[in-house]
């Protein structure tokens, strides 16, 4: 007879623990970026394409693995990940060890650019662990759920950004790097222990077939099912006009969060002149405060709704992005940095409550193309920045916020969107019930 293992609480741990270990990659170059921007001669552009890069794989990635999820569940694509990225820092490990300083020059970018890329495997896992997270918990606490996830897996950047300066002056490059590689070996170890799918997939993977696998995952409490295969999944959701107005919402507070967590440090270090450590502890409040805030964002939106909760999370991020535009002030760029961390981060938490509820027929294909395209302004948001700065030079790092006004102004508009949508369609089921 089959058997089922694991809890909701166990699920959420594992899935948590495999983010976080592979969610650091978000920091990799953003720390670095000066040291690589002094032997290798880059530029603003250069120095911006190079800190997205991990951005890139890691959003891309989230489309298919996150669909991937509603076949297999959320064990298998996770290891794959964090498996590349493993890869990935491993030969970034080889090449400082074997060439930095004075054998790493400007034609050996696009190696770096290629390791980075795989180093940034990990940072897929995020739609992963949505996916898995959401099959856990009914839907009545997903938003605590989703948002516990999210913020504790998010504070590995911030955490990250504010270690590896630390470590670049007791070890050097080479010697940081290769701590983060055997993090993250061992990390994985962890996850492969701990990891758990949700209780469908683990009788759909003992051979039940797939009407039985519910009706018994049912009795134990879980709610949502996938819709189909992989291709299923992401069509599905494809079809559904509210996937990318999700997409749209979440490029601007995770893409941008992603963004400013590798672009901060050089902003912090070039336009007010502060030390390396002093960037890296700005950036750190900026990730973690983002990442904390994500859970408190959950729970509120489990109480007004995720579509109230997102329209003042992009509110706030609207103020943040105008002071950060206009303030030549150390303190008052502070404040605004703090500003756009708590409304990116209830942002995040406000989008992924919305999933579930606006696409339940293929939630791991949503989450494919929220979390994907969504963290894709993780990589294209930053060499806007730099070109900022190479037209205006010094004065384009603070002119280069404008970037977060737009976006947090369509955003906006777009939640509320989605708020009167909703509000017909609950009116139109009342009057039919009625």
């Amino acid at each position: 007879m089959p058997t089922v293992k694991g809890s909701p609480n166990e699920g959420l741990f594992g899935a948590t623990l495999g983010f976080f270990i592979g969610f650091a990659a978000v920091s990799l170059f953003g720390p670095t970026a000066q040291r690589f921007k002094e032997v290798m001669d880059l530029s603003p552009v250069l120095v911006g394409l190079l800190v997205a890069m991990p951005a890139l794989s890691g959003s891309l990635l989230r489309i298919p693995f996150s669909a991937w999820v509603d076949t297999t569940g959320g064990r298998k694509p996770f290891l794959v990940l964090l498996a590349l990225s493993i890869v990935g820092m491993l030969g970034l490990s080889l090449v400082i060890f074997t060439l930095y300083p004075d054998h790493l020059n400007a034609s050996l970018y696009p190696l770096i650019l290629l390791l980075g890329l795989l180093s940034g495997c990990g940072i897929a896992t995020f739609s992963v662990g949505i996916s898995q997270v959401s099959y856990w918990f009914p839907k009545s606490r997903q938003g605590w759920a989703l948002g516990t996830y999210a913020g504790i897996g998010n504070i590995a950047p911030g955490l990250f950004a504010f270690l590896l300066p630390l470590a670049l002056a007791s070890w050097g490059l080479a010697g940081s790097y290769l701590a983060w590689l055997i993090f993250l070996i061992i990390g994985t170890a962890l996850y492969y222990r701990s990891g758990l799918n949700a209780w469908y997939f683990q009788l759909r993977s003992q051979g039940t077939a797939a009407q039985k696998a519910k009706r018994v995952a049912r009795r134990q409490g879980q709610e949502i099912f996938p819709a189909g295969s992989l291709t299923d999944s992401l069509m599905i959701s494809a079809r559904v006009w509210k996937s990318w107005a999700l997409v749209v919402i979440y490029f601007s507070t995770f893409g941008g969060f992603i963004a400013l967590t590798a672009w901060l440090p050089t902003y912090w270090e070039s336009f007010f002149a502060v030390g390396a450590v002093t960037a890296a502890m700005l950036t750190a409040l900026y990730a973690i405060l983002t990442s904390v805030i994500r859970i408190v964002g959950g729970s509120v939106a489990d109480r007004i709704g995720g579509e109230n909760t997102a329209i003042l999370a992009l509110l706030t991020m609207l103020v943040g992005a105008v002071l950060m535009t206009v303030s030549h002030d150390y303190y008052l760029a502070v404040l605004a940095e703090i500003l756009m961390a708590l409304g990116m981060g209830v942002g995040n938490a406000a989008v992924f409550k919305l999933v579930p509820q606006e696409v339940p027929e293929a939630v791991g294909g949503a989450a494919g193309w929220v979390g994907g395209l969504g963290a894709f302004g993780g990589f294209a948001i930053p060499p806007v920045l730099g070109i900022f700065v190479r037209v205006q030079g010094q004065s384009g790092y603070a002119s280069g916020f404008v970037t977060f006004i737009v976006l947090a102004i369509i955003s906006g508009g777009i939640a509320y969107l989605l708020k009167r949508t909703h509000l017909v369609q609950t009116g139109s089921r009342k009057a039919s019930a009625a």
